[in-house]
C-alpha cells in the first residue's frame, strides 16, 4: 500500500493547482451581481488568495473525491485529518479496492479488502499474493507510525504537510456567479493552466475556506470537496481481532 500513501501525499499538489497556477486568466469586473456578499469588492485572485490563508490555517477539515496523479493514476479518498497527526478514512487506487485507515497518534490501523490487495501484490507469486489475502483481506492489523511502510501514510495525516503548498501563492482567477456547495453559498472562480481548467468554490459566509476544486482535463471531470472545517477527527481504534504486524 505504500505507493497508494505516496500518491495521497501528491494530492494536494493537485487540488490546490487551481490556486497556485501561473495562469493568464484576468479577472472581469462583476456585472449583475456575480460577485458575493463579502467578495463584492475583490478581484477573483485576492478571493482565491484569501481562501488559500483560511484553509491553510484550519486545524482540521475532510477531502473527498478523486483526483488523477500521473505516477499513480487515479485516487479516491473519503478522508478528515488533522494538525496534530490524526486521520481516519478510507483511501483506493484506480478503482482497484480500497483500504480503511484509522491514525489516532502513534499506531496506523489498515484493513485493506482482498481487491486492493491482489492488485497491490500483482507479479508476485500467486501462493504469496494468495497468503496475503488470507491473513489481510477484511481485517485491521495495526503497526507503528514509524515503520518504513506506515511512515508516508502517517506524513500524509498530517495537514501541515499536507496544505504545504497553500502557502504564499497567488492566483489569476476569474469570478464567476453563484451556488451552494453541500448547502453552503459559495462563490465560483475559474482558472486555467494550460489545457487543464478549474474551477474552486469558496464559501460566502463564516471564514472563506475552500469548499470544492473541480479539475477539467478534455472531457474528464475530477472533483476534490473539503468540509468539516475544525471538527474534531474520530480516530477511536478498532477493537477484537487486530493483527500486529510488527510482531510478524
Amino acid at each position: 500500500m505504500r505507493r497508494t500513501a505516496i500518491a495521497a501525499v501528491c494530492l494536494a499538489t493537485a487540488a490546490t493547482a487551481g490556486l497556485t497556477a501561473c495562469g493568464s486568466d484576468t479577472d472581469k469586473a462583476d456585472k449583475a451581481g456575480k460577485a458575493a456578499g463579502p467578495f463584492a469588492n475583490m478581484s477573483g485572485g485576492e478571493i482565491a488568495d484569501k481562501a488559500v490563508k483560511a484553509t491553510s490555517g484550519a486545524k482540521s477539515l475532510s477531502i473527498k473525491g478523486e483526483v488523477t496523479d500521473e505516477a499513480s493514476g487515479l485516487i479516491s479518498l473519503d478522508m478528515a485529518v488533522d494538525t496534530k497527526g490524526k486521520c481516519a478514512g478510507t483511501m483506493g487506487m484506480n478503482k482497484e479496492g480500497s483500504v480503511e485507515l484509522i491514525v489516532p497518534g502513534k499506531t496506523v490501523y489498515m484493513k485493506y479488502d482482498e481487491k486492493l490487495l491482489r492488485a497491490q501484490t500483482k507479479g508476485e507469486p500467486e501462493a504469496d499474493v494468495q497468503a496475503a489475502v488470507d491473513m489481510m483481506a477484511d481485517r485491521w492489523v495495526k503497526t507503528k507510525a514509524t515503520s518504513a511502510d506506515a511512515k508516508e501514510i502517517a506524513g500524509f495525516c498530517d495537514l501541515d504537510v499536507l496544505l504545504a503548498d497553500f502557502k504564499d501563492v497567488h492566483s489569476a482567477a476569474r469570478k464567476g456567479g453563484t451556488t451552494k456547495v453541500d448547502g453552503t453559498p459559495a462563490i465560483k472562480l475559474m482558472e486555467s493552466d494550460g489545457k487543464t481548467k478549474y474551477t474552486l468554490y469558496v464559501a460566502t459566509e463564516g471564514k472563506p475556506y475552500l469548499l470544492k476544486v473541480d479539475t477539467k482535463t478534455g472531457g474528464k471531470v475530477e472533483s476534490l470537496s473539503f468540509g468539516d472545517y475544525e471538527k474534531p477527527v474520530k480516530t477511536t481504534p478498532p477493537t477484537g481481532d487486530v493483527l500486529d504486524l510488527d510482531k510478524l
